[in-house]
Formats: C-alpha cells, sequence, structure tokens
C-alpha cells in the first residue's frame, strides 16, 4: 500500500483547554482520516490561559495484526470502521488459555446488561470495558474480572457484576471475552456569535426572511453524530430570481470545519421562493444538535 501523508491540523484551545476552529492545513484527501478531527474535538487540554495558532500533525503508520496492541483491536471490534476485526485479531483478544474460542461459539441464555444509564459517560468518546470469565458446566459465568478497558472504574464495575449474573450455553468453557461499552455523553456546541453581525455590509436580503419554499436536506455529519459532538455555521450565500441558493461560503463555524462543510451540503439542497429580482449577502447558521436520547442526529 503507497505511503500515506501526514495529516497537519491547526487549531486553537479555549480557557477550559477545549481545542476549537480546528481546521486541516492541507485540503487534500487523507484516506482513514474521517476521525482525526472529531478525535481532536473530543479531546482535551490543560485548562489555562486561551491559546492561538496551535498546531499537530498526524502520521498514519501500519502495523502488522501480531503487533498491534490489543487495547486498540478490542477498540476496532467495537467501532468496526471498516468491517468486522479479522478472526486472526480475536485470536489476540482471546488470550487467556481456554477453549472459549472454539466453534461453534456458545450463545448467551441470559445476557444481562448494566444500567447504562447510571454509569458516568465521556463527552465525546465512547467508553468500554472488555470482561474475561469462564462457566460451568450449567453455564454460570466464574472468575469475571476486567480484562481491557478505557478506564472508566464505573462501567468496569457494572460490567462485571451484569456479566456475574449472566448464563451461557455451551457447556463448561475458559477463556471467554464480552465487551460491554457506555455511548459519548453529548458534547454540546461552543457558543456562536449573533448570526446578523457576521452579514455582509452589501447584503440586500431581508433579515427577517429564513423561510424556505424547499427545506434543507437537514444530514448530520457521521463521524461526529458517532462521537455526540455537536456544532454550528454560518453560511452566506446569493439567492437567484428563481429561488435557487448560490456563491455559498462559510463565515464561521465551530467546532470544526466539518460543520461549515455540511452546512453548505444542507443548504444546497435548499430553495427559496421566486422573486423578482436575485439577493445578495443572505446568512443562515446551521446548528447540529443531538437528539434527546443521545441516539438521534438533527440539523437544524
Amino acid at each position: 500500500m503507497p505511503q500515506i501523508a501526514s495529516l497537519a491540523v491547526s487549531f486553537d484551545i479555549d480557557q477550559a483547554g477545549r481545542p476549537l476552529s480546528i481546521r486541516r492545513v492541507s485540503p487534500e484527501f487523507r484516506p482513514f482520516s474521517e476521525d482525526v478531527l472529531p478525535s481532536l474535538a473530543a479531546s482535551r487540554f490543560p485548562a489555562g490561559d486561551a491559546r492561538a495558532g496551535c498546531r499537530i500533525t498526524y502520521t498514519h503508520r501500519m502495523t502488522a495484526m501480531t503487533e498491534t496492541p490489543v487495547e486498540d483491536l478490542v477498540s476496532y471490534s467495537l467501532y468496526r470502521p471498516d468491517g468486522a476485526l479479522p478472526w486472526s485479531g480475536w485470536n489476540r483478544i482471546f488470550t487467556m488459555n481456554g477453549n472459549c474460542a472454539d466453534r461453534p461459539l456458545p450463545p448467551p441464555l441470559v445476557q444481562v446488561y448494566p444500567d447504562f444509564q447510571k454509569i458516568p459517560a465521556t463527552p465525546g468518546s465512547r467508553d468500554w470495558s472488555m470482561v474475561t470469565y469462564d462457566q460451568d458446566a450449567r453455564g454460570r459465568t466464574r472468575n469475571v474480572r476486567t480484562l481491557y478497558s478505557t478506564g472508566n472504574a464505573a462501567l468496569d464495575v457494572a460490567s462485571v457484576k451484569a456479566m456475574r449474573a449472566s448464563r451461557h450455553s455451551g457447556g463448561a468453557r475458559a477463556g471467554c471475552v464480552y465487551p460491554y461499552w457506555r455511548a459519548p455523553m453529548r458534547l454540546a456546541a461552543p457558543p456562536s456569535p449573533d448570526t446578523m453581525s457576521l452579514r455582509p455590509t452589501t447584503s440586500n436580503c431581508d433579515a427577517s426572511d429564513d423561510t424556505y419554499a424547499t427545506q434543507p436536506r437537514l444530514i448530520y455529519p457521521e463521524a461526529y453524530s458517532k462521537r455526540s459532538i455537536e456544532g454550528w455555521a454560518i453560511v452566506a450565500f446569493d439567492v437567484a430570481p428563481w429561488g435557487e441558493l448560490g456563491n455559498l461560503r462559510v463565515l464561521a463555524s465551530q467546532p470544526s470545519e466539518d460543520f461549515g462543510q455540511q452546512a453548505l451540503q444542507v443548504l444546497r439542497s435548499a430553495r427559496k421562493a421566486p422573486s423578482q429580482a436575485g439577493r445578495v449577502g443572505c446568512v443562515d447558521k446551521v446548528v447540529f444538535r443531538m437528539g434527546p436520547t443521545d441516539e438521534e442526529a438533527s440539523a437544524l
């Protein structure tokens, strides 16, 4: 596989340590980089004075399945961005001496889960806990303990407790594993400026005209939806006499440029009502907000 060029990213940091204004320094596409900006948006630096013009470079590195850290294999098995984890990866995860990986795999008779809503979540990042256990001839779990995890202590405790209450078929087995995961906590969008404060001085667009003859097609950026990261973008555009939007450009977006690019796609699907003359310098704000259960995503 050809070497993939590094990806340089610029960003600012607010007083709370949150990265903002995240931008790609090089606009060229980089394979396997869909989660780079979202992962930085979910990161935190030490709190202190606000900083601007920060920069970080991500370098692509390929490793053999036998050399990949097991924690990375577990994480991949839960996200599966490019398909299921190969069985050679699962053989790395089944590190305990035992026969639980022997086919056919034993299906559960009773699978107990933690009450995830009572477990603290991490903003913008999924927590997981991989437990290992044995089971006796009657399918009762034994020797349950945490094998790998992201370090969420409450999830680790609840996962062990849930597996102890579970029951499985397949007879006596040893060295079984099972992952529990907690969805990310919603990471709210940073404050946004007043939309009209960014309105071009040459605008002849009625500031009160926020209606659309054809409503925008609302699509949430998938990589941010997976991490429950919210954002916004303020977009300027012109309107042709027949209602088509053109000359769309992003005036501001947070926490990353991806929300601006997605907002352009949202507004390109919309139409204004026809008028005698075109309008220039119109502005609108597209707000990307997670649903009430953090399992839904919408753009408003």
